[in-house]
């Protein structure tokens, strides 16, 4: 049986961990390094780290803040925000990242999940899926989650998966920060469509949601935040739920 992986998210903006709802009204939740390190002592699979406004404002990801962060973790750290380019992805697994997430620009230019699987390995390439429901199906947005591409998420996880995508980073925009459990009809319409790992994203707001995305979908892995920042439960205490349910995990 495949292990489930927890990973609890730091979204950055101006160097500090950041929390809001549906990608609004952001709280400082504070500093990325200090907060990894303490959430890979409990027990984290993995650490994402993103630079939620690199996009939007056109620049690169915080290398310096990643290089920092990676120095005081020991699980894999996967960085986005801002990659544009196969040689930026370079420079965030240079920095100390272990897979680097790209979204606008995988949109925008496609060739470069093929092009970032050659060079690195698609273990290394995490496609960034931020859906928001659309009438009757889920639309891709990109940049933050400001700007409508009036893409089909069910199709572009798939076609990411065809060009090379080694993951799928599956954010919910609907229920992002909300904490009323993650979009599972969206969740597992994905996590169907795609042969490749998917991770869900938004919505978490206590561990039973955890347990229901796992027991309701084929996702390998949720991802949180909230639960974590507001010192709600430590990662250890989310493990030994699962555990105690029948949900194996690392």
């Amino acid at each position: 049986m495949m292990t489930k992986r927890i990973i609890p998210c730091l979204d950055v903006k101006d160097g500090k961990v950041v929390k809001g709802v549906n990608f609004v009204n952001l709280k400082d939740m504070g500093n990325p390094p200090d907060l990894a390190e303490e959430y890979s002592k409990q027990g984290a699979d993995e650490i994402t780290f993103l630079d939620i406004a690199a996009s939007l404002e056109s620049r690169k990801t915080i290398l310096g803040l990643v290089e920092e962060t990676a120095k005081r973790v020991f699980v894999p750290l996967t960085v986005g925000g801002g990659i544009r380019t196969v040689q930026d992805m370079h420079d965030a697994l240079s920095a100390g990242a272990d897979k680097v997430s790209i979204n606008s620009a995988a949109l925008n230019h496609p060739e470069i999940i093929t092009e970032s699987a050659e060079s690195f390995g698609r273990q290394c390439v995490v496609v960034a899926i931020d859906a928001k429901r659309v009438d009757d199906h889920w639309e891709v947005f990109t940049y933050g989650g400001t700007r409508s591409t009036g893409i089909d998420a069910l199709e572009w996880a798939k076609k990411a998966e065809d060009l090379g995508a080694g993951e799928i980073l599956l954010t919910s925009m609907d229920r992002d920060g909300v904490k009323t459990g993650y979009d599972i009809p969206l969740t597992a319409a994905v996590s169907d469509e795609v042969s490749i790992p998917v991770i869900a994203s938004g919505g978490c707001g206590k561990m039973e949601h955890i347990y229901d995305v796992f027991a309701q979908t084929n996702v390998s892995a949720a991802l949180a935040a909230s639960i974590f920042h507001y010192n709600q439960c430590t990662v250890g205490e989310v493990k030994e739920y699962l555990k105690d349910r029948g949900i194996a995990v690392r």
